[in-house]
């Protein structure tokens, strides 16, 4: 991992890691090598383990959309990841044109997983989000939220808005440097 560590040194850390739904940078393992279900089984807060509403099947059913590049190899970084609390309460299908506006891009059903799994504490009661960039070819989008305690993974309708959800984005994705893999 010590490639994608070097390739933090130019990011801007100054004043937003303070803010509340804000991380500056985590790292994503490919669902290749770990997949959503397990994942999430792996993902601790305030002591309770993540779970997922959804099977393995349904969860790999979740792909990235048109216009999103997942980097090559085991892992790569994620930098400026926002958990979207600006757009509470709008629909993912209005969200997701506000999010590329703003020339960001929402988070695949990875991404999610692996942000919480860094920052468990950016989930909270009545404040989870959506992950606009895994889509499976119905109306459903993937979400987070907490449920009985437990981080969850589930999913809602595109058309329907939350006041307790939002939809994460990011500023970029950032695969190893050339001639580097995992």
């Amino acid at each position: 991992m010590e490639p994608l560590r070097q390739s933090t040194d130019d990011l801007d850390r100054t004043g937003k890691q303070t803010q509340e739904g804000y991380a500056p940078f985590i790292i994503v393992v490919n669902s290749g090598w770990v997949d959503g279900e397990r994942a999430m089984h792996l993902v601790e807060r305030k002591n309770k383990t993540g779970f997922s509403v959804m099977d393995s099947d349904d969860i790999n059913r979740f792909k990235p959309i048109e216009g999103i590049t997942i980097p090559d190899g085991m892992a790569y970084m994620l930098a400026d990841i926002d958990t979207g609390k600006q757009t509470l309460n709008v629909t993912p299908n209005e969200a997701l044109p506000t999010i590329l506006q703003q020339n960001r891009s929402p988070l695949t059903l990875e991404e999610g997983i692996a942000l919480i799994t860094h920052y468990p504490e950016l989930l909270g009661k009545n404040n989870g989000f959506s992950l606009l960039a895994s889509r499976c070819g119905d109306r459903r989008v993937t979400a987070l939220w907490i449920s009985g305690g437990r981080p969850k993974l589930g999913w809602c309708w595109a058309g329907n808005p939350h006041t307790w959800l939002g939809s994460a984005s990011c500023g970029g994705r950032r695969g190893l440097p050339a001639g580097n893999s995992l």
